[in-house]
């Protein structure tokens, strides 16, 4: 249950890059920007963190001895996630690319049979490895996407409304492939504030290029660019960050759950829903979407439930 907490906590704090992301985009800042200063901004404040806990040797040593797979696992895990997910702001308002954003459980779980090692799941074929009664209810989240990106459909062209989900698909995979894979090569070697500072660390190269691309194109960012960045940076890059990890690290043996923990990021379709109606003065969107958001509430529920219910039952065998 803390796992639970931990992630629907996360899914709140997270939200407020869809939020902010799209706020930026409006004002006319590059998504460029937009990725890469969040990232700039996590490395003092996670090195003020791991500083204090008095791990930063320790953390920088692990970083060190495991370097190349840092630098891969953390450039697909963060880079290749959130990239893809700010480009999606210029097409997508940000409840939109939120909903869309959901098929990271499907991605979660359709990543089981590849990252199961050493589990249960790890026998058998890639098709009975697939979490199949987490899937069945996974479908009904997916089913509330469709609608919310139909619905999107109705008002702007294909081409456009598919520029911005495609970006966020991929990203969907990314996210929880580069988390799984760094959270095997740490075999809990450091803990979670750590292993974030080290992944953001590896990840500077690749935001570097990034950042200089931005430049070229766009021009230095401007002050309140910045500032969005920050709080980014802060709420999402270091908050949500820290929750939705502590949150993965709890069950990470356990690939069921591990799907479920993933599966309440579906909350941040509903934050970031509300946040725009609040700070950026987003109507109400249809009736059509509004039915699409409750059934990926309902799913995410209903998903977190079936999951629940068979850690019960592997429990009592």
């Amino acid at each position: 249950m803390r796992a639970i907490i931990y992630g629907l906590l996360a899914s709140c704090f997270f939200s407020t890059a869809f939020i902010f992301n799209r706020a930026m985009e409006i004002e006319g800042g590059s998504w460029m920007w937009s990725s890469s200063l969040r990232f700039f901004w996590m490395v003092p404040m996670l090195l003020l963190i791991v500083a204090v806990r008095g791990k930063l040797a320790s953390s920088l040593q692990h970083l060190k001895e495991n370097f190349k797979q840092y630098l891969l696992w953390s450039t697909v895990g963060f880079g290749l996630f959130y990239a893809p997910l700010t480009f999606a702001s210029i097409y997508s308002p940000g409840w939109l690319v939120a909903g869309s954003w959901q098929t990271t459980i499907i991605a979660g779980s359709l990543l089981v049979p590849f990252l199961g090692a050493g589990t249960p799941q790890a026998q058998g074929s890639v098709w009975s490895k697939l979490p199949w009664k987490e899937l069945k209810w996974s479908s009904v989240i997916i089913l509330g996407v469709i609608l919310i990106l139909w619905d999107q459909m109705s008002s702007i062209s294909w081409t456009l409304a598919l520029a911005g989900f495609i970006p966020v698909v991929f990203a969907a995979f990314m996210y929880p492939l580069g988390n799984r894979k760094m959270m095997q090569v740490c075999q809990g070697k450091v803990e979670t504030p750590e292993r974030v500072l080290n992944m953001t660390l590896a990840s500077l190269p690749f935001w570097a290029v990034i950042a200089v691309f931005g430049l070229l194109d766009h021009g230095l960012p401007s002050s309140s660019q910045v500032s969005y960045a920050f709080l980014v940076a802060l709420f999402s890059g270091v908050i949500a960050t820290l929750l939705f990890f502590s949150a993965t690290n709890l069950v990470h043996t356990q690939p069921n759950q591990l799907a479920m923990v993933e599966a309440t990021q579906a909350g941040e379709l509903l934050f970031t829903l509300l946040g725009e109606m609040i700070f950026l003065n987003m109507g109400l969107p249809s009736k059509l979407a509004l039915f699409g958001v409750f059934l990926i509430g309902l799913g995410m529920v209903v998903h977190s439930m079936a999951s629940i219910r068979i850690q019960r039952s592997q429990s009592v065998t």
